[in-house]
């Protein structure tokens, strides 16, 4: 097939560019530098100058292609709700290129699923539709998919490796910043996870697998990590205490991140795993949070 990747030098398109072209896929990855652009076709990739904010370039990059895979996305979360806008915009040009019956793949989140405290979210729970939730990456793929385009949304909780863990990252730096590790009050609420390595698989095999209409894969390999046992892993490996927060000194804490950290959200990958044939092998989010170099 012939596949064009946003964020083909990020953090998941990495492995993903990789594993595409190792299972003979031709790729076209995006990339707005000249290091990404060298990075590309050092792995046999061709490339497409330009970024999200150049949608001439992602028509251009998406056309004669088989299936595209949006995966950037601009985390200056000062800019949130730009950024939410840009990718719309992005979906909506990207979609527009590829004729019907070929493929988009378009990122979403599992902290942007409906469901409440104590629900492990599942691939048919709708996407959260909200005035203050400005991300809506599957309305816009929706949109697309009645266009006749093949969708498939792939939702990620943390994804993780030693370098790198999704929110988790920022929470870091917190801990940092304030020379404690929080967790609210007992620190049950949940965060599903999953292993790089075995997302960038996951893509590979929605792009392999995913047939007509619109479907949501779930890359989800732990079901739920406490929010207590992630501080007090990241605290002793930052040599910081681990510190419970009332609710009311939570938003002085973590500022912008206050709502993430009192919120549970676990889900499930049991129908993503056997409709795509995906068996994530670990390791597990604590294992790497254990292993990193925090210094």
């Amino acid at each position: 097939m012939r596949i064009f990747v946003t964020g083909a030098t990020g953090f998941i398109g990495t492995p993903l560019v990789k594993e595409l072209i190792d299972a003979g896929h031709h790729v076209r990855g995006l990339s707005r530098s000249d290091a990404g652009a060298e990075q590309l076709r050092a792995v046999g990739a061709e490339v497409q100058r330009g970024d999200l904010e150049d949608l001439d370039s992602l028509r251009s990059g998406a056309t004669g292609m088989d299936a595209v895979v949006n995966l950037a996305f601009n985390h200056d979360w000062s800019r949130f709700a730009q950024s939410a806008a840009q990718e719309i915009k992005a979906i909506e040009a990207l979609g527009s290129a590829l004729e019907p019956g070929k493929l988009l793949i378009v990122t979403s989140g599992i902290g942007i699923t409906s469901g409440g405290p104590g629900h492990v979210r599942l691939e048919t729970d709708p996407a959260v539709d909200m005035p203050t939730i400005p991300r809506k990456p599957e309305h816009a793929a929706q949109a697309v998919a009645e266009r006749g385009v093949h969708v498939g949304i792939v939702r990620l909780p943390q994804v993780h490796d030693t370098l790198k863990q999704g929110l988790i990252t920022y929470l870091i730096q917190i801990a940092r910043g304030k020379g404690v590790s929080a967790y609210v009050e007992e620190g049950a609420n949940r965060w599903a996870a999953a292993p790089l390595k075995d997302v960038a698989h996951l893509y590979r095999l929605a792009v392999e697998k995913t047939g007509p209409g619109v479907t949501i894969y779930h890359a989800v390999d732990e079901e739920g990590v406490s929010l207590r046992d992630i501080a007090e892993t990241t605290g002793k490996g930052l040599k910081l205490p681990v510190v419970s927060l009332s609710p009311e000194k939570a938003a002085e804490h973590f500022g912008m991140f206050a709502h993430f950290a009192t919120l549970d959200m676990p889900a499930s990958s049991e129908w993503t795993q056997k409709n795509l044939g995906w068996e994530p092998t670990g390791p597990g989010l604590i294992e790497d949070l254990t292993n990193m170099n925090y210094f």
